[in-house]
């Protein structure tokens, strides 16, 4: 055996006997939980409500690292270039699938530069409308779009959000034509959805209850598969006919691209577990948020599907990535 044949199977067998006992020691230090909003925002509010059960569980603490800017981009940019340890790790936002569909080049490959560890929870939408128009069920709400065509103004947090992409879903299911107005925010969007400026949103559950509560908007559906705990009484889409119209917040972990399985294995069932505490889950609920705790594998298929239906909603309201 040549002198630099003897290097590279030494090395290699190194790294064979150093990756599983690294594996078999995580973790051995403090993890990074990288949140790519701001703090205050609903990803930011999930993460910090498990982070410290999930910490206990693992062994180790657990620190959240804000890294807000460009539509959650930055944040999720760093986790694609750590190592592959398990010590830097995403909480993503619906972003991360819908990213792909607005913005012709990302830093990263949503899936290939990603491993999937597990669903965190799932957040719906809720179709709100100020309480000047009459509906109060979906059929309503289309014959009067349809009756005046244009004339009803919905608000977004900002072009390519999720409630963005929900009304265009509306738009194309239920064959109505309504006019969009963008904000930086979720914040604007809804002062002035409250203040009768517009007349319709598709916010977050979590942002959409406390005005429902006070009777300042009115909910008339809500878009998740079931009825979500925080709004038992008001109909799905598809309750009310919009078949297959299901539209979430599906908040979610992942590490870099190529993360150890065993490493995999260990947040996950640590996630789960902490999904489980009773004072967590209650937390997450009363947040209009729904505890999921996904396999890794369960996680891989919804991260492409989900990728795949906002390209498609996207390209059918004639939305090009910039």
């Amino acid at each position: 055996m040549t002198l630099n044949r003897f290097w590279i199977a030494a090395a290699a067998g190194l790294l064979a006997a150093t990756a599983p006992a690294s594996a078999q020691n995580y973790p051995a230090k403090t993890i990074r939980m990288v949140i790519p909003f701001a703090a205050g925002g609903n990803t930011d509010i999930i993460g910090r409500i498990f982070a410290p059960k999930m910490a206990e569980i693992i062994g180790q603490q657990i620190i959240i690292d804000n890294r807000g800017g460009a539509g959650g981009s930055i944040g999720t940019e760093v986790v694609s270039r750590a190592a592959p340890d398990g010590y830097t790790l995403l909480m993503a936002s619906a972003g991360h699938t819908i990213n792909p569909a607005m913005v012709k080049k990302l830093p990263y490959d949503s899936v290939k530069d990603f491993t999937p560890i597990g669903i965190v929870a799932d957040v719906p939408t809720a179709l709100v409308i100020h309480p000047s128009l009459p509906p109060k069920n979906m059929k309503e709400f289309i014959a009067l779009a349809k009756a005046r065509p244009m004339d009803i103004f919905y608000s977004t947090a900002g072009q390519g959000t999720v409630g963005h992409l929900a009304a265009e879903l509306l738009i194309s299911t239920a064959g109505i034509k309504i006019t969009a107005v963008h904000y930086k925010g979720s914040g604007p969007s809804m002062i002035d959805l409250v203040g009768g400026h517009v007349q319709m949103q598709f916010p977050s559950m979590p942002a959409a209850v406390p005005y429902v509560a006070q009777g300042r908007l009115r909910m008339i559906a809500q878009t998740g598969e079931k009825r979500s705990p925080a709004a038992p009484t008001v109909p799905t889409m598809i309750e009310q006919g919009l078949k297959d119209f299901v539209v979430s917040s599906g908040f979610s972990m992942f590490g870099p691209a190529n993360l150890p399985k065993p490493i995999v294995d260990r947040v996950n069932s640590a996630l789960v577990q902490a999904l489980k505490d009773p004072k967590v889950n209650k937390t997450l609920l009363d947040q209009g948020a729904e505890p999921n705790g996904s396999t890794p594998e369960a996680h891989d298929k919804f991260n492409r599907t989900e990728i795949q239906k906002w390209i498609k909603i996207a390209r059918a309201a004639g939305i090009q990535p910039n």
